[in-house]
């Protein structure tokens, strides 16, 4: 069975004195889709629309990778005093290109960031800085503890309880905005005991979609969470299956 193409969205920096501009990301995210069974190829953020449509023709599978803040702005919200923005270049093209892949119903993989563009995309909101949103909640950022974790509260059933099982869990938690409203077409599988949003999955037949708030690419990650990976690949496997069956 062949491998099928995963595009993973990339970071972008722009030009600075005597320093070009250039697109990076972490080596975590394209050796995670390539032990679960995929062929990662890295999707720089194309200005030409066109040039999108041609690519995404090619892919199976999409990951929307973690970075800095999405822009409240872009969604009607005030900018936070602690929001340290994504590249402008870099959001135009993420919010376009996961609005196309709901489009097509191709399959997504929403990580850290990736996973609040995939809730706002679809018409849900976020909390933009939980210390105030949400002054009881745990922490979910230690900027002296870069593998700080905490718990999860798994739903039975979904995808996540089937990755992790049974037992104690702890997942790494790197993030000060999170999911407040969740988007129509998505169920949320898994909770900080605070009540904090942590994973989410497409409720829908025609679309499989997930996000994590947390990072199971990172070195601070464990051999568990990489499963996710596992069954990401699972998941576009049987999607492509679906489409291709005789109507």
């Amino acid at each position: 069975m062949s491998k099928p193409l995963i595009g993973l969205t990339a970071n972008f920096k722009e030009a600075s004195g005597e320093q070009p501009a250039f697109s990076y990301l972490s080596a975590g995210y394209y050796d995670a889709i390539g032990g679960g069974g995929g062929i990662p190829v890295i999707v720089p953020p194309l200005e030409d629309p066109d040039d999108l449509h041609e690519l995404l023709d090619h892919l199976e599978g999409l990951v929307l990778v973690g970075g800095a803040d999405l822009d409240p702005r872009r969604d009607g919200w005030m900018l936070h005093p602690t929001n340290r923005l994504l590249d402008p270049r870099r959001e135009t093209f993420d919010r376009r290109v996961a609005k196309e892949a709901f489009i097509r119903r191709m399959p997504v993989f929403g990580i850290g960031a990736g996973m609040q563009l995939l809730n706002v995309t679809l018409g849900g909101n976020l909390f933009l800085h939980l210390a105030e949103d949400k002054p009881n909640a745990l922490p979910h950022l230690d900027s002296l503890d870069p593998a700080h974790r905490h718990t999860l509260e798994l739903v039975p059933g979904s995808l996540i309880e089937r990755v992790y099982g049974d037992g104690e869990l702890r997942v790494n938690s790197m993030h000060h905005m999170a999911i407040d409203e969740v988007a129509p077409g998505f169920d949320v599988t898994a909770r900080c005991p605070d009540g904090v949003i942590e994973t989410i999955e497409s409720n829908t037949d025609d679309w499989f979609a997930i996000g994590t708030q947390f990072h199971p690419e990172a070195t601070s990650a464990s051999a568990l969470d990489l499963r996710i990976f596992e069954e990401f690949i699972v998941g576009v496997r049987n999607a492509a299956e679906r489409v291709s069956l005789p109507v």
